[in-house]
């Protein structure tokens, strides 16, 4: 019977056959075909940013919740680097277009919004430098390779991408996968899942107990760590610029001549597991209650 309504043209029955057809045409099936097609997407979930789980200590939760508050503000290279923790204008990089407008935006780059962040929970402008600095950081209390994963990671944990000659960007860990970062020009500040793999470098825990972390400071630019109290001994860390570092001993060793200066004490840093030269830790040429190293 359908099929001869549906070849009859004309008349009461071809009528009926169309009316039938859109009877059947707005049945419940495609009303509900209709209804998902009309239906708006619903909006993707934003990733939540906060403390996303549990092992983290007091200041390292403060800051994580400190950095979430500066979703939306804008990545500007060089921002976050002014005498006090805080987004300031940033500057042109020269190996990246898409900063060309950084310095008409008020923002942060990776390491000052680390050190606004650790700033805000401690009071005190405790990782104050770039990225390699803030890895190679006295106030750096225990070190996570990339092969281990984020298993050992709390919230508060500074992941970093680059290698040992240099770490190039740093983002604060949340947990659950995710970390908060300043990213590159063109972004926000934003919730992202850890890039594993790449350059993936590892992580640092800090140490952001008041009166402790590093007692002395680093000067000059460049200034590498050594394996043994030797210039020809291997590389270890560079400090790219004045860096607070803890000193555990001192020794004399080789005679070494850099900045004008020729001293042979050298100076072991237990959170660096590396030597350097007294030329490059401000003070005396022996320091002063510093013990000698057994």
């Amino acid at each position: 019977m359908r099929h001869r309504i549906r070849f009859r043209l004309g008349g009461t029955t071809a009528a009926l056959a169309t009316a039938g057809i859109l009877t059947l045409s707005a049945g419940p099936l495609a009303q509900a075909t209709a209804a998902t097609a009309a239906a708006p997407a619903a909006p993707a979930a934003e990733a939540a940013c906060d403390v996303l789980a549990p092992g983290a200590s007091e200041a390292a939760e403060k800051a994580v919740r400190a950095a979430c508050t500066q979703l939306g503000v804008w990545y500007s290279w060089g921002g976050g680097h002014g005498p006090q923790p805080g987004p300031t204008y940033g500057q042109v990089d020269p190996t990246d277009p898409d900063s060309s407008q950084d310095p008409y935006r008020k923002g942060f780059d990776c390491s000052g919004f680390v050190r606004w962040a650790y700033a805000q929970a401690t009071g005190a402008d405790i990782l104050n430098g770039n990225a390699h600095s803030q890895y190679n950081s006295g106030r750096v209390s225990e070190r996570f390779s990339a092969a281990q994963g984020l298993d050992p990671l709390r919230p508060g944990d500074l992941v970093v991408y680059g290698s040992a000659r240099k770490v190039h960007h740093i983002a604060i860990y949340l947990g659950a996968g995710k970390m908060v970062e300043a990213r590159e020009s063109g972004t926000k500040i934003m919730v992202s899942d850890v890039r594993l793999g790449g350059d993936y470098f590892g992580a640092v825990r800090i140490n952001a107990a008041p009166g402790q972390g590093g007692n002395h400071s680093t000067w000059g630019t460049d200034v590498w760590t050594h394996s043994e109290p030797s210039t020809t001994s291997a590389r270890v860390h560079k400090f790219a610029g004045p860096t607070s570092v803890r000193i555990e001993c001192q020794k004399h060793a080789q005679v070494v001549t850099a900045e004008g200066i020729t001293n042979d004490a050298w100076s072991y840093l237990p959170d660096h597991k590396s030597w350097i030269t007294n030329i490059y830790i401000k003070g005396a040429a022996w320091l002063e209650g510093v013990p000698t190293c057994k």
